[in-house]
């Protein structure tokens, strides 16, 4: 009797715990060995098996009669309960752009170029800055550096990195004191121009928001680009560069980049020790000769794309007097006002150490406060030759002071480019 009950008992924890099938089976190999005087107990087990209607009542029972013969421990039942299941938290990751590599060949030679392609823009059409590094750095470094990526994935940009081959210049500066790379059409300035409508040719970029910007060479090169393609770039961003045609040999350019040619210049107020905001008008060697800019498309750009230029007043590399002849360059002989103001910026982590400035915004005179600028100038006081509120991830950076990147795509979006209104 005791060996029926243990397979009963069995097949009562199969049955509690769903296993209907299962128990009615052990039921039936319980009853097959059964004596003749178990006939009460065993017909109720295989009812309740059978038809899942037993009386709790039984079961118990024969629980406490089987209790001195058990070999196994009471299964423990757990009592049902409605419990509600929370929903996984689902945790956005972050989105990621692709930094893609390729290369574009012009009569001026091939140049490899990184395209930065931000995530989750598909289908919109987007803005496009292109960015030109300066001598020794290339697009990884420049693109640490400025942070500029981490901003196009932020506002949905495209950035573009061409990359100057050493075989073209030994410390890969571009050639912007060379005659044959200042011009339109020519050299350097025209592989640049070309890469950039390739890529605007291959993905949806906004022909009206197209811009450049450099550092030191990279940045006198985005200046010539300026100058001479108004009608591809609507504005540019110059950080520690040089004006176009400054110089038209290596030992010219040394010379510019060291003195900021204050010696050719009478009068020129160099006693200070930080540059002047703004130098007097001057002539460029070359600029005068120079072919008026081809505008497409009715544009009204004459004198070249609008321009922020960044400067630090200690820069050792390329003196800060170039950055007040850029902005003479863009303002040509146009008269013009200025509002200046002064203050102190640093990135959150240097706040502590933050360099002051001076900036001052140049309108056409009699233009509202809110109208479109000219030109904006920062002068970073103390800083040298390195990308204001850059990354120490690159080279040629300064955490403190004001964010050089953040300020020209600020300057960027004002700065549409301009089309002449239908006759």
């Amino acid at each position: 009797m005791n060996s029926i009950l243990q397979k009963i008992i069995a097949a009562t924890g199969l049955t509690r715990r769903g296993h209907l099938v299962e128990a009615t089976r052990a039921i039936q190999r319980a009853l097959d060995g059964a004596a003749v005087a178990t006939p009460v107990v065993a017909p109720a087990a295989v009812r309740y098996a059978a038809s899942s209607m037993a009386s709790a009542e039984l079961l118990d029972d024969l629980e406490r009669e089987a209790e001195p013969a058990r070999a196994e421990p009471t299964p423990v039942v757990e009592a049902a309960a409605n419990v509600e299941i929370e929903s996984p938290v689902r945790v956005e990751r972050p989105r990621v752009g692709q930094f893609i590599e390729s290369s574009f060949t012009a009569a001026a030679g091939t140049r490899a170029f990184k395209l930065f392609e931000p995530a989750g823009f598909e289908g919109r059409v987007l803005p496009l800055v292109v960015m030109l590094h300066g001598c020794t750095q290339d697009p990884d470094d420049f693109a640490a550096g400025t942070r500029m990526n981490a901003f196009a994935q932020e506002r949905g940009l495209f950035v573009l990195y061409p990359a100057q081959a050493p075989r073209s210049n030994a410390h890969k500066c571009w050639n912007w004191f060379m005659p044959a790379d200042q011009r339109r059409g020519q050299g350097e300035p025209a592989l640049l121009a070309g890469m950039t409508r390739h890529v605007m040719e291959t993905h949806p970029v906004d022909a009206d928001r197209v811009w450049v910007a450099g550092l030191s060479a990279g940045g006198a090169m985005a200046a010539i680009l300026a100058r001479e393609y108004p009608d591809l770039f609507a504005a540019a961003g110059i950080h520690s560069g040089l004006p176009p045609g400054a110089a038209h040999d290596v030992v010219s350019a040394l010379s510019v980049m060291k003195s900021g040619t204050r010696g050719s210049l009478p009068g020129w107020p160099g006693a200070s020790s930080h540059a002047p905001i703004r130098a007097p008008l001057v002539a460029w060697p070359g600029t005068a000769a120079a072919p008026p800019a081809v505008v497409a498309d009715g544009a009204d750009d004459a004198d070249g794309a609008p321009l922020i230029v960044f400067h630090g007043d200690a820069d050792a590399t390329v003196n800060a007097l170039n950055g007040s002849h850029l902005v003479d360059a863009a303002l040509g002989l146009a008269p013009s006002q200025a509002s200046r103001e002064t203050g102190a910026a640093a990135s959150p982590a240097t706040a502590s150490e933050g360099r002051p400035y001076t900036r001052v915004v140049y309108r056409p005179t009699g233009a509202a406060p809110d109208a479109p600028s000219r030109a904006e100038h920062w002068v970073v006081h103390g800083a040298g030759h390195a990308w204001s509120g850059g990354d120490a991830a690159g080279s040629f950076t300064e955490s403190s002071g004001p964010d050089a990147s953040r300020e020209m795509l600020r300057f960027f979006a004002e700065h549409p480019r301009r089309r002449a209104a239908p006759a």
